[in-house]
């Protein structure tokens, strides 16, 4: 656990999954789990559908996270993104890179 207030869970079927708040807070655990994860080469989605929280230190780490699975050749699809996160991606005119993921 990355801090009290989010969990990173790896599932066998290839889903590294979030829950909690994903903010200031807790991104930098949650980057470095996840992270950790992704450079064992097994994640294939990542599922936000736990995420109850979040704000742009949050969409921040899901960018890092897209790019790195990126940079490694490998692709990492993002499922049931929060609509808060959404919103705040399309503000900040970065929404197409978590769709094209």
């Amino acid at each position: 656990m990355a801090d009290a207030a989010l969990q990173v869970n790896r599932h066998d079927d290839g889903t590294l999954a979030l829950s909690g708040a994903l903010t200031f807070a807790t991104a930098a655990g949650a980057l470095r789990q996840a992270g950790a994860a992704l450079a064992d080469g097994a994640p294939a989605r990542l599922d936000l559908g736990g995420v109850q929280a979040t704000d742009s230190a949050g969409l921040a780490c899901v960018l890092a996270l897209l790019a790195r699975a990126r940079r490694a050749g490998r692709a990492l699809t993002v499922t049931n993104l929060p609509p808060g996160l959404r919103a705040l991606a399309r503000v900040c005119e970065v929404e197409a890179l978590l769709d094209a993921a």
